[in-house]
């Protein structure tokens, strides 16, 4: 995965809107791992292949970066994004790793199902 540069990454959300794609969105703070650090506050989000079309797209920020996608009925807003994975030509695949690399938050879209 590569640093974001969101020029790359707002030509990308522009090219996939107005489309049906499927969306992987998830976050964590700690929720794997919280039975090994008790002070850590265990949450997770997850949701995998829902079928999402947005008219508007934006990246903002100064990294992290965020994501915001205007949807029929209402938008979807991710935080912490830091890297993408550059080699994907037909989906987008973002993350947001914490200072030890690990994975914090992850935002797919794409034309086929994960």
């Amino acid at each position: 995965m590569q640093h974001i540069h969101p020029e790359d990454i707002q030509s990308r959300i522009d090219r996939l809107k107005d489309q049906d794609l499927y969306i992987h969105l998830e976050m964590t703070t700690g929720a794997y791992a919280a039975h090994l650090d008790s002070s850590k506050h265990p949450a997770a989000t997850f949701i995998t292949n829902a079928v999402i079309r947005y008219s508007h797209g934006s990246i903002s920020g100064n990294g992290p970066y965020r994501i915001g996608l205007k949807a029929e009925a209402g938008w979807i807003y991710s935080e912490g994004l830091t890297h993408y994975e550059e080699s994907e030509s037909e989906r987008l695949i973002l993350a947001g790793h914490d200072s030890q690399g690990k994975l914090i938050v992850a935002l797919q879209l794409s034309k086929e199902p994960f």
